[in-house]
């Protein structure tokens, strides 16, 4: 166990080359967005890259935009603190994608056009479902925001050596990460409103492929430390936890069994049913995700994409495994919270011990840290880009041209709109994160599944398979699923009432789950059912024409 921090592992030039490291991704990226912007010329080019991306480029964009900040630096933390727990949040990020893939890619693509609401609105009331619908991704995606922000605070006190009581540039560790959270904010703004769609996926081609690389690179380093000896690295990690045989088996952190507390020991068991549900239905529902589907020629690029997407993610969250226990073993529990309490800076603290070990001293330790810190800054910017694209993109695309200019705004107005919003949303995601800093980055991106899976999943399965769907039941069904989970959270140890909540000095909960899920999904479908039922409206000719064009794609954009 070696609890080592930047300030102590190469100081002034740990810094410097993280530093250097840094605005070498960010002067690249930013080239590729000027490059990707003299090649945006209509509505088509900005939300949906001019549909010019083969099924490997998309899969690869869709890897890079899944394998966040949570995946990285959130899931690898959590098995760093939790072990057998933690892997729970990758088994159910993998698993999600084949509901996305056998329900929703295909169908998506050859029904909609630029965002979720055009496959609702298809055969309902335009303005009420497109309202409904702009509603829901900017929530789902400023939830998701929050956690990449969290992610890059945490970062940054790491690389620059702050913790309480040191200062950098006269900043304590607070101030860094609020200056942090606030220049990734600006950084994404410039993504989303210069490149667009264009920009953005390249970006996140780039970034797909450095974070795999740096992932496979530290799993070998881990193996070969313990000469490849799985058995080995298990039995360090949990003597190194302080948590022993508990470590490397089930009920740490989920459905933990209580001594003489039933009423308490049900709860954990269904927050850990409610946390898998989410997790497993929430990427389908996803905005940022289901935008990708749009940027493919045809609906079989985007099954292929899927697939790709598939394989690199999974080859991923089997990496995570081997940096959780490796930060377990060779870092140890307490070093971790030490640095950051939620555990997010596991990964760039075994990158430091593995580059002391494998690269030779403290230069050697910082010259991996910065490395993979580097990675990990490029994960957070290329997913904040993508998130706030689609939430800009249903703000112009559905609430400005279809609800308040009723179809009639021009495509340049469209998009001048999309980059305002951009702006918008990025300087509220910067707000609301400066307050989140306490909280888990993987815990918080999965109540954005929540929110996504109980308010857009509901109205996307209906439209695409019931022919009695309706306006009425869209409207309710993503309200419904949407308020029940929002209102859940704001009432759960997550907002107040706990150590680690949002708030913890003040106390309001009175739900006991962590996760709505489990609640908040069944209400989303539920609330569907009846607002369809509750309404006369049917248009059984339009769900026809909606059958036929998912199916096979007449008449798709």
């Amino acid at each position: 166990m070696i609890p080592v921090v930047a300030a102590e592992a190469g100081g002034t030039t740990a810094r410097n080359l993280t530093i250097t490291l840094f605005l070498i991704f960010v002067a690249v990226t930013l080239a590729i967005t000027i490059w990707a912007s003299r090649q945006t010329r209509t509505a088509t080019d900005f939300y949906a890259g001019g549909r010019s991306f083969s099924g490997f480029q998309n899969g690869m964009a869709i890897g890079g935009d899944y394998m966040s900040a949570a995946s990285f630096l959130g899931i690898a933390g959590l098995i760093a603190l939790y072990g057998y727990d933690g892997f729970l949040y990758s088994i159910g990020f993998l698993v999600a994608w084949l509901v996305a893939l056998l329900l929703v890619a295909e169908l998506l693509r050859n029904s909609g056009r630029y965002t979720m609401a055009d496959v609702l609105a298809f055969r309902m009331r335009q303005r009420p479902v497109r309202t409904a619908a702009a509603v829901s991704t900017i929530t789902v995606s400023i939830f998701y925001l929050l956690a990449q922000m969290v992610g890059a605070g945490a970062l940054v006190a790491l690389l620059l050596g702050i913790k309480p009581g040191t200062t950098f540039l006269g900043m304590d560790a607070d101030a860094a990460k609020i200056a942090t959270i606030i220049m990734v904010g600006a950084l994404m703004i410039i993504y989303v409103t210069v490149g667009g769609m264009k920009g953005t996926t390249y970006v996140q081609i780039v970034k797909a492929f450095l974070l795999m690389s740096g992932a496979v690179v530290m799993t070998l380093l881990v193996l070969a430390k313990y000469k490849f000896n799985l058995s080995s690295l298990l039995g360090d990690a949990a003597s190194s936890s302080g948590k022993g045989s508990a470590f490397l088996e089930p009920g740490l952190r989920y459905g933990v069994e209580v001594a003489g507390n039933a009423t308490q020991t049900f709860y954990n068991k269904m927050d850990l049913l409610s946390l898998g549900i989410a997790l497993v239905l929430g990427t389908a529902g996803l905005p940022h995700i289901l935008i990708r589907f749009y940027t493919v020629p045809t609906a079989k690029a985007a099954r292929k994409s899927v697939l790709w997407a598939i394989g690199i993610i999974g080859a991923f969250y089997l990496l995570t495994l081997a940096l959780g226990f490796g930060a377990a073993a060779l870092v140890g529990g307490e070093a971790i919270t030490a640095q950051d309490k939620a555990g997010n800076t596991a990964a760039p603290q075994l990158a430091q011990v593995l580059g002391v070990d494998f690269l030779g001293g403290d230069l050697g330790g910082a010259t991996l840290l910065a490395i993979i810190a580097a990675v990990a800054f490029a994960t957070i910017l290329a997913v904040v880009a993508g998130l706030t694209l689609a939430s800009s993109s249903s703000l112009a695309h559905d609430f400005y041209a279809n609800v308040l200019k009723n179809g009639q705004a021009s495509e340049r107005q469209e998009v001048n709109v999309a980059r305002i919003s951009a702006l918008v949303i990025g300087a509220v995601s910067i707000a609301l994160s400066i307050f989140a800093q306490n909280l888990n980055v993987a815990f918080l991106v999965a109540l954005a599944f929540a929110v996504a899976a109980s308010g857009n999943l509901p109205a996307i399965l209906y439209s695409l398979f019931w022919k009695r769907f309706n306006t009425s039941g869209a409207v309710w069904a993503i309200y419904g699923g949407l308020l029940a989970s929002v209102v859940l959270v704001f009432f759960s140890p997550v907002v107040s009432g706990a150590p680690t909540a949002m708030f913890p000095d003040h106390d309001w909960q009175w739900f006991p789950l962590s996760n709505p899920g489990l609640i908040s999904i069944p209400i989303g479908f539920l609330c569907g059912w009846l607002g369809t039922l509750v309404s006369k409206e049917r248009d059984e000719e339009k769900y026809a024409e909606l059958e036929v064009r998912a199916l096979t794609g007449t008449g798709a954009h």
